[in-house]
């Protein structure tokens, strides 16, 4: 049950976008076409699921046997470039198009501090191995979720007809607002 209790809080009731307010860059920044936002959120998906992971192995079996806990916020980063190069690598030779389409936003992952708040809040909540993967993953999920319903609203909002004053940007962020206030209705489901 308590796995179950960890996805949906994940997903949906402490959404790193929508709700702790972490990785606005690349939410606001490539939600401005469904594909684009996909892709981008594949790649938070991998990153962030490994990412902490792999932090929580480095945090169990490195930083507290080695007495080195100061070294966390470095070491994490470190951890999460690695693996953010290794995800542009694949995708630059897998998928040129998103690669182009993504641009700076997918380097810039290695500093998305969702990804670094999901790996030291793991830490933070005493979670275990596979309660970390499964936090992970849920989180990353629910930013991927957050941004392609973004992405969803703001190709619609490019059709509508919307006063000059609010367009592009504006509305783009009173969109993420109402989000956001819908996202805490959630609140109460565990």
């Amino acid at each position: 049950m308590s796995l179950f209790v960890i996805i949906i809080s994940g997903i949906l009731i402490n959404n790193y976008v929508l709700s702790r307010i972490l990785g606005i860059c690349p939410f606001l920044g490539v939600s401005k076409q469904v594909e684009t936002a996909f892709g981008m959120s594949m790649a938070v998906t991998f990153v962030m699921t490994l990412a902490g992971v792999m932090t929580w192995l480095a945090q169990t079996y490195i930083l507290e046997e080695l007495g080195l806990g100061y070294m966390q916020t470095v070491t994490f980063i470190l951890v999460i470039a690695a693996l953010v190069q290794f995800v542009e690598m694949v995708i630059q030779k897998f998928s040129p198009t998103l690669y182009q389409s993504l641009g700076i936003y997918l380097p810039l992952i290695t500093t998305n501090c969702a990804v670094l708040g999901v790996s030291i809040l793991n830490i933070k909540e005493r979670f275990g191995l596979l309660e970390t993967a499964v936090n992970s993953a849920a989180s990353a999920i629910g930013f991927g979720l957050a941004i392609v319903l973004f992405a969803g609203i703001r190709e619609r909002l490019e059709l509508s007809n919307i006063p000059e004053a609010f367009k592009g940007f504006p509305i783009a962020l009173f969109t993420a607002s109402l989000m956001s206030l819908a996202f805490l209705g959630f609140a109460g489901l565990v």
